[in-house]
């Protein structure tokens, strides 16, 4: 069920032309790695619950930058919506730099819990697991691009409306805390949060 939720959204992310829609459609793929994790066991129980922090700090940074832009252009499409760097600088970067890791870049979060989940599953031997899972990975990373990039590196319209919106400290430093604690993670995990989560791994039959 999981690699079927991966596969869904990666249809629908395909040439994706309102930009809030596709992170909608990025929940049902990361619910979908959640729950190939559950179906592993074992330590990528660890990994899961794991990714289920890193994608929810994520996601607050992409709906946050997202909605930002959208008030700076009164549009959420991409036919409508481009040059956001330009735009709304801040919004545009950290919904540049959350792209990346939710696409499971290194070195933020989401790279390190999806890295475990998928070396859990070749340790395990399920190699047919594991290749669909990179696979589907690959297909999201190249559907969300064809969005995300125009967005934000694309040429600004000159028939767009002109909304007085402008990136202030208020609006900028929730998502710019948020991504602040994805690179962390992606570099350092503090020691009291692997103990609750090993834990938690061990309560749901895990060990790790």
């Amino acid at each position: 069920m999981g690699l079927i939720s991966m596969a869904f959204a990666a249809v629908f992310m395909a040439r994706q032309s309102d930009f809030k829609r596709m992170l909608a459609y990025s929940s049902v793929e990361h619910i979908g790695i959640i729950t190939v994790a559950l179906g592993l066991g074992k330590g990528a129980l660890f990994a899961g619950l794991l990714h289920m922090i890193n994608n929810s700090l994520t996601k607050g940074v992409l709906f946050l930058a997202c909605g930002n832009i959208h008030r700076a252009y009164n549009s959420k499409s991409t036919q409508h919506v481009r040059g956001a760097l330009r735009r709304t600088p801040w919004s545009g970067a950290l919904f540049l730099a959350a792209f990346l890791a939710i696409t499971g870049s290194p070195p933020f979060a989401p790279f390190v819990s999806e890295f475990l989940i998928v070396s859990s599953a070749f340790v395990q031997q399920n190699y047919w697991t594991g290749g669909l899972f990179l696979t589907f990975l690959a297909l999201i990373f190249i559907g969300m691009a064809s969005t995300v990039l125009p967005v934000v590196l694309g040429e600004i319209p000159a028939d767009i409306d002109r909304s007085p919106y402008r990136d202030t400290i208020h609006t900028v430093l929730p998502p710019l805390v948020l991504m602040g604690l994805v690179l962390m993670l992606g570099l350092w995990i503090p020691a009291p949060l692997q103990e609750i989560l090993h834990q938690a791994a061990g309560m749901l039959g895990g060990d790790a």
